[in-house]
């Protein structure tokens, strides 16, 4: 995925796709403030001072890397993706929470370091929060609204305001992805037990009785 939007972009020069293919790397696997802008070079080929030439700070290679890869490239990916399951019918709100696990892990073992890079990226950067709350969550946001707020009115979730299931649900879940993923990834997981766990969790605190 990184590879086919670093060679899209045809503005760039070939040094800066060099550039930027290294820092999505570096940033990925050593988060920003690890990683010095002599190791990106290094890996990319060039010589730091190139890096300045197009880039005046560290900061601003983060942003030209993240900025439009969300708007071009994550956002739609993730949208169209997440509607296979937000547009489907389940019976069950814990149907479509199970449901909703397995399509984010799908796609997060195909968007390993992009992942990488914004879980640990967001809560440091406004810009990036901005971009990915501009593209992605209040898309997304908007349709979980009806879709709570339709099990709620069949009775399956407890009567609290649909922003705070939302919250709660997405927390629960990303705390799962991040430990799996992130966190414990060396660890023996039993996949299937774990996500049907995690639903039982949810479902237990969600439950109208």
């Amino acid at each position: 995925m990184f590879e086919e939007f670093v060679n899209d972009e045809e503005e760039l020069t070939e040094k800066q796709k060099k550039i930027i293919a290294a820092a999505i790397e570096s940033f990925s696997e050593k988060g920003f403030a690890a990683t010095s802008t002599s190791e990106i070079a290094k890996k990319a080929g060039v010589a730091e001072g190139t890096i300045f030439r197009h880039y005046k700070t560290k900061k601003e290679l983060l942003l030209s890397i993240v900025a439009p890869m969300m708007a071009k490239l994550v956002a739609p990916l993730v949208i169209k993706d997440l509607n296979k399951v937000l547009n489907q019918d389940y019976e069950r709100f814990e149907d479509f929470i199970k449901a909703m696990i397995e399509n984010r892990i799908k796609f997060l073992k195909n968007n390993m370091q992009l992942f990488r890079i914004l879980i640990q990226e967001i809560p440091f950067h406004p810009e990036l929060k901005e971009q990915f709350t501009e593209h992605i969550a209040v898309k997304i946001f908007d349709r979980l609204r009806q879709i709570i707020e339709h099990y709620q009115a069949k009775g399956q979730i407890i009567k609290m305001p649909a922003d705070t299931v939302i919250r709660v649900t997405l927390s629960t879940m990303l705390g799962y992805l991040i430990s799996r993923y992130l966190l414990l990834p060396e660890a023996e997981w039993d996949d299937e037990a774990e996500i049907e766990r995690t639903v039982q969790f949810l479902m237990k605190g969600l439950s109208p009785e």
